[in-house]
């Protein structure tokens, strides 16, 4: 009987509005001839009752803290994880989110680290961008988010988590060469 082959994983962080979820679906999309889940570390968000809320470190005003490890299900996606490697079913498996990275149980399994890299100008700006048209959330709220907390979990969580990555990729334009050499190197390891 011939063993399963263990699926290739692969791990894409960097900070809000970075592009993470575009190049994740991007990838997907030019992988669609093998068989890829992707799991979005955003599906796991607790219940907003159960996310942590924490005073801004300089307007003391009070958040609930979306960008804190305590904000996610963790032990669900990996769980979830575990299931999906060991069902056989997929070839590729990309995780994608904030703290991909950071998790260093998740950053163990994985064979590819990925971060996407933006400036903080450019995030805030998507950002806003978003949470306005999708969310409909007005500016202030958002700025007043970012500035008071969404700026210090990054500095706390997801900057550092960047030195465990393989390959740091430009998410100000998004990276079709890197696309094709993530891509490809996958093909050859599956």
């Amino acid at each position: 009987m011939e063993q399963q082959k263990r699926p290739y994983l692969v791990g894409i962080a960097g900070g809000s509005a970075s592009g993470k979820t575009t190049f994740s679906g991007k990838l997907a999309e030019e992988l669609k001839d093998l068989r890829v889940l992707e799991l979005h570390m955003d599906t796991y968000f607790k219940p907003k009752e159960e996310r942590p809320v924490v005073n801004a470190p300089f307007t003391q005003k009070p958040y609930l803290d979306d960008n804190h490890p305590n904000s996610f299900r963790l032990p669900q996606l990996k769980e979830d994880l575990a299931e999906a490697i060991r069902s056989g079913d997929y070839q590729v498996i990309l995780i994608e989110g904030l703290l991909t990275l950071w998790d260093r149980e998740i950053c163990d399994q994985l064979d590819l680290r990925l971060f996407i890299e933006c400036r903080a100008d450019e995030r805030i700006v998507r950002r806003l961008k978003r949470n306005m048209t999708v969310r409909g959330l007005a500016f202030d709220e958002i700025a007043n988010v970012y500035l008071d907390m969404v700026r210090y979990r990054h500095d706390e969580y997801v900057e550092p988590s960047k030195w465990r990555a393989d390959l740091i990729l430009n998410g100000s334009m998004f990276p079709e060469k890197g696309l094709t050499i993530v891509a490809e190197t996958i093909r050859a390891s599956v």
